[in-house]
């Protein structure tokens, strides 16, 4: 097989023009691997990913470092309350919570709120500038018209939203951190103005009934539904644009369960140990980084890996990839990122 063009390094992998080669390479060891230069272990193969995702001491953030330091302040105080971003006892209730909101949630609903985001905003479309926004709002836009949020008001929260999920990156820039403080502070006052308006039924008072610890926390984790939005969702978009891009002409329900298998969006997730540990025949020492990939092997995006999002991304992705008509003629890079592969749109002459 040739390497000569593989990424350097799994991290590399995610914004490589082809990585699936080389993540099959990484799958068929079952045992980790330590990376000295990334300082973390590589787990690839299916059954050792599954192994570390079940694991009760392989959790989502360091024991000693449950919110980075680099985010300390309303942004840090968001991403504090994410219970996607705890483990524990504490937080298995809400798990559980936005669990069976999102399942409640009926589809007819989220095709209708998607179909009017995706057709306003494929109206649009003429160039890279604009394909962008297309790519990037309509995940954000659909899951706010869900909340409850009023059309007028979308562009806004999902402006926000994009502000606020810059510094979540841990390639974010002092400026972007900045930033995201004073959107963390108003995405949860507008969140707050939602609540309390107190719905009688759909998603969001579905979420709020749920036995929250505190307002705070209900609120983070309403955020949360439109952060896991911005990467996930638009990079499964963007994919798709990119599929069509080179060629793929089938029905939106087909190219999205393709692209979903072949070029998604999250390549990979960490887990850190909080104590050693033993996976894959591997002794691995407490206080370590594991990189998962979840990206070229057969088995993820479903069972205990599944997002409880997952069905409402793909009828978002099915009905803007319905909207959208004839595309500009661009070329694509990927935004830099450690485990999200989402194109940026540009002009031919600028690849």
């Amino acid at each position: 097989m040739h390497t000569d063009h593989w990424p350097a390094d799994a991290v590399a992998a995610v914004t490589h023009d082809d990585p699936y080669p080389y993540y099959a390479a990484l799958a068929a060891q079952r045992a980790p691997r330590h990376d000295e230069r990334l300082r973390l272990w590589i787990v690839a193969h299916p059954a050792t990913v599954r192994d570390v995702l079940a694991h009760p001491d392989c959790r989502v953030r360091p024991v000693h470092e449950p919110v980075p330091v680099a985010l300390a302040g309303p942004a840090g105080h968001l991403f504090g309350a994410l219970v996607r971003m705890n483990d524990g006892e504490r937080h298995a209730a809400p798990k559980a919570a936005l669990q069976q909101a999102l399942a409640a949630l009926p589809p007819a609903r989220v095709s209708e709120r998607a179909a009017s985001v995706a057709a306003r905003l494929a109206a649009a479309v003429r160039d890279a500038a604009t394909l962008n926004a297309f790519a990037s709002g309509v995940p954000m836009q659909s899951v706010a018209s869900l909340l409850g949020f009023a059309d007028e008001a979308l562009p806004q929260v999902a402006a926000l939203v994009a502000r606020y999920v810059a510094c979540l990156s841990p390639l974010a820039s002092p400026g972007e951190i900045a930033q995201a403080h004073e959107a963390a502070d108003a995405l949860r006052d507008a969140l707050r103005g939602l609540v309390r308006q107190a719905p009688e039924r759909g998603l969001l008072a579905d979420v709020v009934a749920a036995a929250w610890p505190d307002e705070h926390t209900l609120l983070a984790n309403l955020a949360g539904l439109m952060t896991q939005t911005f990467e996930a969702t638009a990079g499964l978009l963007g994919n798709c644009i990119v599929a069509r891009l080179l060629g793929d002409g089938s029905a939106p329900v087909g190219l999205v369960a393709r692209v979903m298998e072949h070029d998604p969006a999250i390549h990979n997730t960490r887990r850190f140990t909080a104590a050693e540990i033993e996976v894959g025949g591997t002794r691995v020492p407490a206080g370590q980084v594991l990189l998962l990939v979840l990206a070229g092997t057969a088995g993820f995006g479903h069972g205990r890996h599944a997002c409880p999002g997952q069905a409402m991304a793909q009828c978002i992705v099915t009905e803007a990839l319905a909207a959208l008509g004839p595309l500009p003629g661009v070329g694509w890079r990927y935004r830099p990122s450690v485990n999200a592969r989402l194109p940026i749109f540009m002009k031919e002459s600028e690849e």
